[in-house]
């Protein structure tokens, strides 16, 4: 019963899909972590089935990549992108590092998260407009799954930027030994599926989705002492259409 809640929780909190709706309580929040990735799962799941409609009914070329794009949006509400909004607004401030987590906490959006915004959805829509072969298509969709492993890793392992927060709270509520075992084996066997099912394109997105963990890692510390809610968002996000370019352009050599 207690991992059902578990479930229920991080669908609720990381999605849009409809759960039972209960009254939460700590105990009921520590192996929430472990269920974050089914999130991708489901998203994961839905590009795919898009992509073969797609190819089934000749949809054209810019539909399939605008609904593409717009998949792990309407699932997942925008949660992710919100995160990496306050996040490029923080980063791109120049500010001391208290006034950098002031604007993460800031609801307003600024210039800067409009403009990266902007450029990430075109990178990302004119990545996944490459994006056609089954091969191809199974490595982003299960991109969706391991950006969330990392992502919940992260939390798990790395030093929070504030003993506050979404984060922490999960973070602190957790069974940590059991969830970061949990997300390991999960992450390790989306890596082991990935080689099998969709080969170098596999790698591409496996490659790129590693470099956008350390980068996320390294300007998180650097910036703001630690990790926070919104830039795991940040780094879910930048994971996606880092990994769909790193398909589209392995597209180009196989």
């Amino acid at each position: 019963m207690k991992l059902l809640k578990a479930m229920a929780i991080a669908f609720s909190i990381y999605s849009k899909i409809p759960v039972p709706q209960f009254e939460w309580k700590e105990e009921d929040m520590e192996y929430m972590m472990c269920f974050f990735p089914w999130i991708g799962g489901v998203i994961g799941l839905f590009f795919f089935g898009w992509a073969v409609l797609c190819e089934k009914f000749a949809v054209g070329n810019v539909c399939y990549a605008l609904i593409g794009a717009a998949i792990p949006l309407m699932i997942s509400g925008g949660f992710h992108v919100d995160g990496y909004m306050d996040t490029m607004d923080a980063f791109h401030s120049y500010q001391s590092r208290e006034k950098k987590l002031e604007i993460l906490e800031d609801s307003h959006i600024g210039a800067f998260a409009a403009i990266m915004l902007a450029l990430y959805y075109m990178i990302d829509i004119a990545a996944i407009s490459e994006i056609h072969t089954q091969k191809a298509v199974s490595a982003l969709a299960a991109v969706f799954f391991l950006a969330r492993c990392f992502s919940g890793i992260a939390v798990m392992t790395l030093q929070p930027a504030k003993k506050e927060g979404l984060l922490y709270t999960f973070a602190s509520s957790a069974q940590k030994v059991r969830v970061k075992a949990a997300l390991y084996f999960q992450a390790a066997l989306c890596v082991v599926l990935m080689l099998l099912v969709s080969g170098w394109y596999g790698a591409a997105a496996i490659g790129a989705a590693l470099l956008s963990f350390f980068y996320f890692k390294k300007k998180s510390y650097k910036e703001l002492g630690g990790i926070t809610g919104d830039t795991a968002g940040f780094f879910v996000t930048v994971c996606e259409a880092a990994a769909a370019a790193a398909v589209a352009m392995a597209g180009y050599f196989l």
